[in-house]
């Protein structure tokens, strides 16, 4: 005959190893629910990093930041926006706040001077860039690298910096448009205009490089413009740019002619061409 304290007994024992099979799931549940909570997070991280509205960015940063102000991660993510914002003021705060926390990185530094930069420190972003070791070998340092140089008028460190900073890029567009605009602003005009080329020739949407190419070769006396891609809006553009560079240079005539081009070529009314050619034509009359 079994004694009921036994039955008693082992039903307990199943009853509680039941309960702990349940609270070893719901500890299970629990674990994937924060996994998928940290990848919803992320990935919402990153739209408001690049696709949201700036501004917009800034508030949810800010607010994310608040309530978890150990998170270093949410900290540079509210100083990103606030660069994408324009607001450098803000984001140079921002950035000094990041590189003092224990877990900062080199990289914070570089942020910090790009901030810097943006709003017009020059010094502080160089004494900043001269803390991050040598080892941190990125294109944004020495993209930054190079501005300060240029800033300096140091002209081979600047180009030796470019150089490098092309070398650690699979888009290097918009720092071989810098370089030559340092060029550029040296008289160095030839280096300037194949810069420019180079540029295109890595990404044809870049109008401030086709711009800026023929600045190049207006201050040569070149009037023409380049055989690049260019749409009707942008062909004006740039004859109203060529026309402004031929007037620089005291060539009145050829400027007045571009001014007359760039408002044909025009699909619409060039109202800056054509005020630019009624103030000369007034000011002959006169």
């Amino acid at each position: 005959m079994r004694h009921p304290i036994f039955v008693f007994a082992g039903l307990a024992a199943v009853l509680a190893l039941a309960a702990c099979e349940k609270e070893i799931d719901r500890d299970a549940v629990d674990r994937k629910l924060q996994d998928i909570n940290v990848i919803d997070e992320s990935n919402l991280n990153e739209v408001m990093l690049t696709n949201s509205d700036p501004n917009e960015a800034v508030s949810y940063f800010q607010r994310a930041a608040a309530s978890q102000p150990k998170r270093i991660d949410l900290q540079r993510g509210l100083a990103a926006s606030l660069i994408r914002a324009k607001r450098p003021t803000e984001a140079v705060s921002a950035w000094k706040k990041i590189v003092q926390l224990e877990d900062s990185e080199a990289d914070d530094k570089v942020q910090l001077a790009d901030a810097y930069i943006r709003n017009n420190q020059w010094q502080e972003a160089e004494e900043v860039l001269d803390s991050v070791p040598p080892t941190h070998e990125t294109f944004k340092r020495y993209r930054l690298e190079a501005m300060i140089a240029d800033s300096n008028k140091e002209w081979k460190k600047a180009d030796s910096f470019y150089e490098t900073a092309i070398g650690l890029t699979t888009t290097p567009s918009s720092v071989m448009n810098n370089w030559g605009y340092s060029k550029l602003s040296r008289g160095d005009y030839p280096g300037a205009e194949r810069m420019f080329v180079q540029a295109i020739r890595q990404d044809t949407s870049l109008f401030t490089a086709k711009n800026n190419l023929v600045l190049a070769r207006g201050a040569q006396g070149n009037y023409t413009l380049p055989v690049v891609p260019m749409s009707q809006q942008e062909r004006a553009e740039l004859l109203y740019t060529l026309g402004l560079s031929a007037i620089k240079r005291g060539d009145v005539e050829t400027g007045k002619g571009l001014f007359r081009d760039a408002i044909e070529t025009h699909p619409q009314y060039f109202e800056a061409a054509v005020r630019s050619l009624s103030a000369l034509e007034n000011n002959t009359a006169n």
